[in-house]
Protein backbone atom coordinates (compact mmCIF):
# COMPACT_ATOMS: atom_id res chain seq x y z
CA UNK A 1 0.00 0.00 0.00
CA UNK A 2 1.54 3.13 -0.69
CA UNK A 3 2.17 5.25 2.19
CA UNK A 4 4.18 8.44 3.20
CA UNK A 5 5.77 8.64 6.90
CA UNK A 6 5.15 12.13 8.22
CA UNK A 7 8.09 13.81 10.65
CA UNK A 8 6.58 12.71 13.83
CA UNK A 9 6.63 9.03 12.58
CA UNK A 10 3.20 8.53 11.53
CA UNK A 11 2.54 5.71 8.40
CA UNK A 12 -0.49 7.61 6.11
CA UNK A 13 -1.81 5.47 3.10
CA UNK A 14 -2.73 7.65 0.35
CA UNK A 15 -4.55 6.72 -3.30
CA UNK A 16 -3.14 8.82 -6.40
CA UNK A 17 -4.44 7.59 -9.54
CA UNK A 18 -4.29 8.75 -13.33
CA UNK A 19 -2.60 12.17 -14.21
CA UNK A 20 -2.82 15.63 -15.38
CA UNK A 21 -4.06 18.14 -13.04
CA UNK A 22 -3.89 16.82 -9.52
CA UNK A 23 -7.16 16.98 -7.69
CA UNK A 24 -6.97 16.27 -3.73
CA UNK A 25 -9.42 14.71 -1.66
CA UNK A 26 -10.08 15.45 2.45
CA UNK A 27 -12.60 12.91 4.00
CA UNK A 28 -14.97 13.76 7.09
CA UNK A 29 -15.25 12.36 10.61
CA UNK A 30 -14.60 9.59 10.91
CA UNK A 31 -14.41 7.81 7.46
CA UNK A 32 -11.38 7.43 4.56
CA UNK A 33 -10.34 8.15 1.32
CA UNK A 34 -12.63 5.26 0.05
CA UNK A 35 -15.47 8.04 1.17
CA UNK A 36 -14.25 10.13 -2.21
CA UNK A 37 -15.05 6.64 -4.34
CA UNK A 38 -17.48 8.60 -6.45
CA UNK A 39 -15.35 11.82 -6.86
CA UNK A 40 -12.27 10.02 -7.77
CA UNK A 41 -13.84 8.10 -10.38
CA UNK A 42 -15.53 10.43 -12.09
CA UNK A 43 -12.61 13.24 -12.30
CA UNK A 44 -10.15 9.95 -12.82
CA UNK A 45 -12.41 9.72 -16.20
CA UNK A 46 -12.47 13.57 -16.63
CA UNK A 47 -8.31 13.52 -17.35
CA UNK A 48 -7.27 14.60 -14.05
CA UNK A 49 -4.67 13.01 -11.28
CA UNK A 50 -6.89 11.81 -8.44
CA UNK A 51 -5.49 11.99 -4.64
CA UNK A 52 -6.75 11.42 -1.65
CA UNK A 53 -5.14 9.95 1.71
CA UNK A 54 -6.67 8.17 4.94
CA UNK A 55 -6.03 11.02 8.40
CA UNK A 56 -4.15 9.89 10.36
CA UNK A 57 -5.90 7.32 12.77
CA UNK A 58 -8.37 7.01 9.90
CA UNK A 59 -8.85 4.20 7.77
CA UNK A 60 -5.39 2.28 6.99
CA UNK A 61 -3.08 4.72 8.16
CA UNK A 62 -1.42 3.97 11.30
CA UNK A 63 -3.77 3.93 14.50
CA UNK A 64 -1.62 6.45 16.70
CA UNK A 65 -2.45 8.10 20.48
CA UNK A 66 -1.64 11.54 19.40
CA UNK A 67 -1.52 14.51 16.87
CA UNK A 68 -5.43 14.23 16.31
CA UNK A 69 -5.96 18.08 15.71
CA UNK A 70 -6.37 20.65 13.02
CA UNK A 71 -2.26 21.75 12.87
CA UNK A 72 -1.01 18.01 12.67
CA UNK A 73 -3.77 17.68 9.92
CA UNK A 74 -2.58 20.16 8.02
CA UNK A 75 0.80 19.82 8.43
CA UNK A 76 0.21 15.42 7.38
CA UNK A 77 -1.95 16.87 3.91
CA UNK A 78 1.17 19.39 3.28
CA UNK A 79 3.52 15.99 3.85
CA UNK A 80 1.54 14.75 1.16
CA UNK A 81 1.43 17.17 -1.42
CA UNK A 82 5.13 17.96 -0.90
CA UNK A 83 6.15 14.25 -1.09
CA UNK A 84 4.20 13.91 -4.46
CA UNK A 85 5.19 17.49 -5.36
CA UNK A 86 1.60 18.68 -6.08
CA UNK A 87 1.33 21.75 -8.70
CA UNK A 88 -1.73 23.54 -9.47
CA UNK A 89 -3.60 21.37 -7.20
CA UNK A 90 -7.09 21.35 -6.36
CA UNK A 91 -8.35 20.79 -2.40
CA UNK A 92 -11.52 19.44 -2.29
CA UNK A 93 -12.09 18.87 1.28
CA UNK A 94 -15.87 17.56 3.18
CA UNK A 95 -16.69 18.37 6.77
CA UNK A 96 -14.09 17.73 9.11
CA UNK A 97 -12.02 17.94 5.31
CA UNK A 98 -12.84 21.22 4.61
CA UNK A 99 -11.42 22.14 7.82
CA UNK A 100 -8.33 20.90 6.84
CA UNK A 101 -7.99 21.95 3.60
CA UNK A 102 -8.84 25.65 4.56
CA UNK A 103 -5.99 24.83 7.45
CA UNK A 104 -3.60 23.56 5.16
CA UNK A 105 -4.02 26.29 2.97
CA UNK A 106 -3.84 29.16 5.53
CA UNK A 107 -0.99 27.10 7.06
CA UNK A 108 1.56 26.42 4.63
CA UNK A 109 0.77 29.32 1.78
CA UNK A 110 -1.05 29.04 -1.63
CA UNK A 111 2.57 27.88 -3.84
CA UNK A 112 1.03 24.42 -4.44
CA UNK A 113 -2.54 25.53 -4.53
CA UNK A 114 -4.86 26.66 -7.93
CA UNK A 115 -8.26 26.55 -6.36
CA UNK A 116 -10.49 24.81 -3.53
CA UNK A 117 -13.71 23.98 -2.73
CA UNK A 118 -15.31 23.05 1.03
CA UNK A 119 -18.54 20.86 0.94
CA UNK A 120 -20.51 20.77 4.11
CA UNK A 121 -17.82 22.05 6.21
CA UNK A 122 -16.93 23.03 9.88
CA UNK A 123 -15.53 26.06 9.06
CA UNK A 124 -15.96 28.82 10.57
CA UNK A 125 -16.43 27.37 14.03
CA UNK A 126 -19.28 24.92 15.17
CA UNK A 127 -19.11 25.08 18.86
CA UNK A 128 -21.27 28.01 20.90
CA UNK A 129 -19.01 30.83 21.87
CA UNK A 130 -20.09 34.22 23.68
CA UNK A 131 -18.18 35.31 19.39
CA UNK A 132 -20.02 32.43 17.53
CA UNK A 133 -23.54 32.68 19.26
CA UNK A 134 -25.11 30.28 16.48
CA UNK A 135 -22.75 27.77 17.04
CA UNK A 136 -23.83 24.47 18.37
CA UNK A 137 -23.82 23.53 22.26
CA UNK A 138 -20.62 22.21 23.36
CA UNK A 139 -22.67 19.64 25.34
CA UNK A 140 -23.35 18.23 21.97
CA UNK A 141 -20.11 17.41 21.14
CA UNK A 142 -19.86 15.94 24.58
CA UNK A 143 -22.43 13.35 23.98
CA UNK A 144 -20.71 12.27 20.45
CA UNK A 145 -17.74 11.52 22.13
CA UNK A 146 -19.87 9.47 24.87
CA UNK A 147 -21.46 7.78 22.35
CA UNK A 148 -17.62 6.95 20.50
CA UNK A 149 -16.83 5.73 24.21
CA UNK A 150 -19.52 3.61 24.55
CA UNK A 151 -20.78 1.69 21.95
CA UNK A 152 -18.76 3.02 19.10
CA UNK A 153 -20.31 0.05 16.56
CA UNK A 154 -23.49 1.02 17.02
CA UNK A 155 -23.25 5.11 16.90
CA UNK A 156 -21.27 3.91 13.40
CA UNK A 157 -24.80 2.18 12.59
CA UNK A 158 -27.03 4.66 13.77
CA UNK A 159 -25.69 7.74 12.73
CA UNK A 160 -25.28 7.11 8.92
CA UNK A 161 -29.23 5.38 8.74
CA UNK A 162 -30.50 8.68 9.92
CA UNK A 163 -29.53 12.09 9.55
CA UNK A 164 -25.73 12.01 8.26
CA UNK A 165 -27.38 11.46 4.87
CA UNK A 166 -30.99 12.25 5.76
CA UNK A 167 -32.46 9.16 5.53
CA UNK A 168 -34.60 10.25 9.29
CA UNK A 169 -36.51 12.56 6.83
CA UNK A 170 -40.01 11.59 5.35
CA UNK A 171 -40.07 9.63 2.55
CA UNK A 172 -36.38 8.90 2.31
CA UNK A 173 -35.24 5.77 0.80
CA UNK A 174 -32.36 4.49 2.68
CA UNK A 175 -29.41 2.62 0.89
CA UNK A 176 -27.95 -0.19 3.05
CA UNK A 177 -24.96 -0.28 1.14
CA UNK A 178 -24.05 3.66 1.82
CA UNK A 179 -25.13 2.53 5.53
CA UNK A 180 -22.85 -0.15 5.62
CA UNK A 181 -20.24 1.39 4.05
CA UNK A 182 -19.77 4.50 6.36
CA UNK A 183 -19.96 1.79 9.49
CA UNK A 184 -16.90 -0.32 7.75
CA UNK A 185 -15.13 2.80 7.06
CA UNK A 186 -15.39 4.13 10.50
CA UNK A 187 -14.48 1.06 12.13
CA UNK A 188 -11.85 1.00 10.02
CA UNK A 189 -10.48 3.40 12.23
CA UNK A 190 -9.06 3.97 15.51
CA UNK A 191 -11.06 4.72 18.53
CA UNK A 192 -8.96 7.57 19.78
CA UNK A 193 -8.34 9.19 16.66
CA UNK A 194 -12.01 9.69 16.13
CA UNK A 195 -12.92 10.34 19.85
CA UNK A 196 -10.03 13.28 19.77
CA UNK A 197 -11.05 14.61 16.23
CA UNK A 198 -14.91 15.40 17.68
CA UNK A 199 -12.61 18.15 19.40
CA UNK A 200 -10.93 19.19 16.53
CA UNK A 201 -13.37 19.20 14.31
CA UNK A 202 -15.87 21.36 16.51
CA UNK A 203 -13.41 23.86 19.13
CA UNK A 204 -10.78 25.00 16.04
CA UNK A 205 -11.72 28.51 15.03
CA UNK A 206 -11.33 28.83 11.38
CA UNK A 207 -12.09 32.53 11.17
CA UNK A 208 -8.67 33.85 10.32
CA UNK A 209 -7.80 31.25 8.35
CA UNK A 210 -10.72 31.83 6.27
CA UNK A 211 -9.67 35.46 5.85
CA UNK A 212 -5.91 34.61 4.78
CA UNK A 213 -7.09 32.54 2.06
CA UNK A 214 -6.98 34.53 -1.45
CA UNK A 215 -7.52 31.37 -3.97
CA UNK A 216 -11.02 30.88 -5.35
CA UNK A 217 -12.93 28.99 -3.21
CA UNK A 218 -16.58 27.13 -3.78
CA UNK A 219 -18.38 27.05 -0.71
CA UNK A 220 -20.80 24.17 -1.21
CA UNK A 221 -23.86 23.58 1.62
CA UNK A 222 -26.76 22.07 1.86
CA UNK A 223 -29.68 23.81 3.75
CA UNK A 224 -30.86 20.28 5.33
CA UNK A 225 -27.46 19.64 6.82
CA UNK A 226 -28.24 18.33 10.39
CA UNK A 227 -24.78 18.17 10.89
CA UNK A 228 -23.11 21.06 10.38
CA UNK A 229 -26.08 23.36 10.47
CA UNK A 230 -26.27 25.60 7.28
CA UNK A 231 -26.61 29.14 8.87
CA UNK A 232 -23.66 28.99 10.99
CA UNK A 233 -21.50 27.64 8.50
CA UNK A 234 -21.42 27.69 4.70
CA UNK A 235 -22.70 31.54 4.43
CA UNK A 236 -20.00 32.47 7.20
CA UNK A 237 -17.30 30.96 5.69
CA UNK A 238 -18.02 32.45 1.86
CA UNK A 239 -18.31 35.74 3.77
CA UNK A 240 -14.94 35.55 5.47
CA UNK A 241 -12.91 34.60 2.16
CA UNK A 242 -11.63 36.97 -0.10
CA UNK A 243 -12.52 35.08 -3.30
CA UNK A 244 -15.40 32.65 -2.04
CA UNK A 245 -18.47 31.66 -3.55
CA UNK A 246 -21.54 29.79 -1.70
CA UNK A 247 -23.38 27.33 -3.78
CA UNK A 248 -26.68 26.54 -1.27
CA UNK A 249 -28.01 22.85 -2.07
CA UNK A 250 -31.90 23.19 -1.38
CA UNK A 251 -32.98 19.96 0.68
CA UNK A 252 -29.70 18.24 0.41
CA UNK A 253 -28.13 16.09 3.60
CA UNK A 254 -24.72 16.42 4.60
CA UNK A 255 -23.29 13.36 3.33
CA UNK A 256 -24.13 14.83 -0.11
CA UNK A 257 -20.85 13.97 -2.00
CA UNK A 258 -21.99 10.52 -1.75
CA UNK A 259 -26.16 10.65 -2.47
CA UNK A 260 -26.02 13.98 -4.62
CA UNK A 261 -22.65 12.46 -6.37
CA UNK A 262 -23.98 13.31 -10.18
CA UNK A 263 -24.96 17.03 -8.80
CA UNK A 264 -21.65 17.34 -6.91
CA UNK A 265 -19.36 16.28 -9.01
CA UNK A 266 -21.01 18.59 -11.83
CA UNK A 267 -20.43 21.86 -10.09
CA UNK A 268 -17.19 20.90 -9.16
CA UNK A 269 -16.26 20.07 -12.85
CA UNK A 270 -17.46 23.66 -13.94
CA UNK A 271 -16.00 25.44 -10.54
CA UNK A 272 -12.75 24.02 -11.61
CA UNK A 273 -12.69 24.57 -15.53
CA UNK A 274 -14.47 28.26 -15.13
Amino acid sequence: MPMIKTKDGVDIFYKDWGSGQPIVFSHGWPLSSDDWDAQMLFFLGKGFRVIAHDRRGHGRSAQVADGHDMDHYADDLAALTAHLDLKNAIHVGHSTGGGEVVHYIARHGESRVAKAAIIAAVPPLMVKTPSNPGGLPKDVFDGLQAQVAANRAQFYRDLPAGPFYGYNRPGAKPSEGIIQNWWRQGMMGGAKAHYDGIVAFSQTDFTEDLKKIAVPVLVMHGDDDQIVPYADSGPLSAKLLKNGTLKTYKGFPHGMPTTEAETINADLLAFIKG
